[in-house]
């Protein structure tokens, strides 16, 4: 595969040299636009769960499918998911955004996703074992809650969600938070686990989880978007940070840099400009591919190595806030 460098120097992803690789135009029914995938490896191949805008403004997911996740795409001819309000009212105006984990022996695929209410956004939450069926659990975070993601198994006989509430982000900013349920259905035990930092920080307005955690040996990596409000409006851009493998609540590290953001005009317009967001990732040995959505209108993938990725966590400077 062909990547390259945008202007940013010695950034640990690299673009695909054709991006975007999934765009409106290749959907087999009309839509406005295809962005923030999910993704994971099904039957040998990549699969993403791609949020797809209809001509209306309401969102739904469709899968899409390639055997080296770049090219050749088989894509569903009619929507996978589809908001279903007459069972599930809060799907009201769509479904967005989903971030999809393998559970470990398990059978099942969880896929956390946002559904749109008419209270606002809140975090929904499915199985399926196909990719064709969905069991939905409904509700497990009320609005405003986006930006979710399961872990792979319990800690403690507890699952662990990450997720991002934001009713006071206008006032308080948007952090990371992480919460605990022994049957996926009734939540609690719920704390910060990344904070939005203040004042000039990239990340200083909100944080939000981008792709689900990624298990290694050194901890759970993290990849997580920041906002910083500026006098153009919100630039989305992304960092890391690194939880612990056996109490993923205690942060190892956070790191100060952002390490991919929107520079190509793919990225800076579209319907929302200046907006890098990434929710899938595919680990296919050392080799990192990095699924985001690119403006609000076409999905993107860039490449990295793991062993890069974790060297730069491990070595890279942190400040003491």
């Amino acid at each position: 595969m062909t990547i390259f460098n945008s202007y940013q120097t010695n950034e640990l992803f690299k673009r695909y040299q054709d991006n975007p690789i999934l765009k409106p135009s290749m959907w087999p029914y009309r839509v406005n636009s295809v962005f923030n995938a999910g993704a994971t490896i099904y039957d040998g191949k990549i699969l993403l769960l791609a949020r797809v805008e209809d001509m209306r403004g309401f969102s739904h997911l469709c899968k899409a499918v390639s055997t080296d996740g770049i090219t050749d795409w088989e894509i569903d001819t009619a929507p996978t998911m589809f908001p279903e309000e007459e069972t599930y009212p809060e799907e009201h105006y769509g479904i967005e955004d989903p971030r999809i984990i393998k559970l470990e022996n398990d059978p099942r695929y969880a896929i956390c996703y946002t559904s749109f209410s008419k209270s606002g956004p809140l975090v929904s939450l499915a199985t399926t074992e196909d990719f064709k069926t969905f069991h939905r659990f409904g509700v497990i975070m009320p609005p405003d809650d986006k930006d979710a993601s399961l872990f792979p198994r319990k800690f403690n006989e507890k699952w662990l969600l990450i997720h991002r509430p934001s009713p006071s982000a206008h006032f308080m900013g948007a952090h990371i938070w992480m919460s605990a349920s022994p049957d996926l259905i009734h939540w609690g035990d719920s704390g910060i686990l990344i904070p939005a930092r203040k004042g000039s920080w990239w990340d200083a307005y909100k944080v939000g989880l981008g792709p689900p955690p990624i298990e290694t040996p050194e901890g759970w990596l993290i990849i997580y978007h920041g906002v910083k409000s500026t006098a153009s409006g919100a630039l989305y851009r992304i960092g890391l940070a690194l939880l612990d493998l056996e109490n993923p609540r205690k942060i190892i590290k956070r790191c100060d840099e952002w390490i991919f953001g929107p520079s190509e005009l793919y990225e800076r317009i579209g319907d929302v400009g200046d907006v890098a967001f990434p929710c899938g990732i595919v680990i296919r040995g050392d080799e990192v591919l990095m699924y985001y959505g690119a403006a609000d209108t076409t999905i993107s993938v860039a490449i990295a190595s793991l062993r890069e990725i974790m060297d730069y966590v491990k070595y890279s400077k942190i400040t003491h806030h």
